[in-house]
């Protein structure tokens, strides 16, 4: 098997830790529309977006990301990753305003228990609702990743590329502090039919994970770098490392 090239494992390291990035943020938009008890769930008091379970490997991928190939290679797969998302919506929007079969209406007329069930209602309550979440997202995901790379970047150069934690988590936070707020309020209050004070609340506990999730997971960036160092080579990594304090990327 032939030897891979520096450049070759450069492109390869990028290409797999933006396919993380993407497919999770993706996923989070689908699966954003449930709101679910927290209480209920884990026994833990407060309620979550759905989405927000799987966002801490969107942040921590776009942290290792900023690493090795600076914020332009954050922004890029970014602005990417919004134009897919972008389409996702046409795409829903598009089966939204489709005629539903007959047949499908009448096998899915009633639930397992037998109670009466309108699937097209619920079809279009679920991806209607999605909607507003995916125009809401958009915004909010634009705004923080643009505040994340540029305070990632900005914490690394104050502590001359010295604990890794810190530029992570502290980007992380003050994206987050945003993100948090701007999502919910554009797809619940805006596109929705949520009070601003709802907003708010789980808004706030929505926050408070992240926060936690951002502490918690710090292993796994120590974990990721070890990783990345080992698939590059020591200096190889510190070459990519350099490159991207300066915004040289692939």
């Amino acid at each position: 098997m032939p030897v891979k090239t520096f450049a070759q494992k450069k492109t390869q390291l990028y290409l797999v830790l933006s396919g993380i990035f993407l497919v999770n943020a993706l996923l989070a938009e689908i699966i954003g529309v449930k709101i679910f008890s927290v209480e209920k769930s884990f026994g833990l008091t407060g309620d979550l977006t759905a989405g927000v379970l799987i966002w801490p490997v969107v942040f921590i991928t776009t942290d290792v990301i900023n690493e090795y190939f600076g914020r332009a290679g954050v922004l890029r797969i970014s602005f990417l990753t919004v134009a897919l998302i972008a389409y996702a919506f046409l795409v829903i929007y598009g089966t939204t305003k489709l005629v539903p079969a007959d047949f499908w209406l009448d096998i899915n007329k009633t639930d397992a228990q037998g109670r009466p069930f309108d699937i097209e209602f619920a079809y279009q309550s679920i991806f209607r609702q999605g909607l507003g979440i995916i125009l809401g997202s958009i915004s909010a995901f634009l705004i923080g990743q643009v505040l994340d790379a540029t305070v990632f970047q900005l914490l690394r150069r104050l502590t001359n590329s010295r604990m890794i934690w810190l530029r992570a988590t502290g980007s992380t936070l003050v994206s987050q502090l945003v993100d948090s707020f701007v999502v919910l309020f554009v797809a619940f209050y805006v596109f929705g039919n949520w009070s601003f004070e709802q907003v708010l609340r789980v808004a706030n506990f929505n926050y408070w994970y992240k926060f936690a999730a951002a502490i918690l997971l710090t292993p796994v960036l120590y974990l990721a770098h070890y990783l990345i160092d080992r698939y590059l080579g020591r200096d190889e990594s510190v070459e990519l490392q350099q490159e991207a304090v300066a915004d040289v990327s692939v």
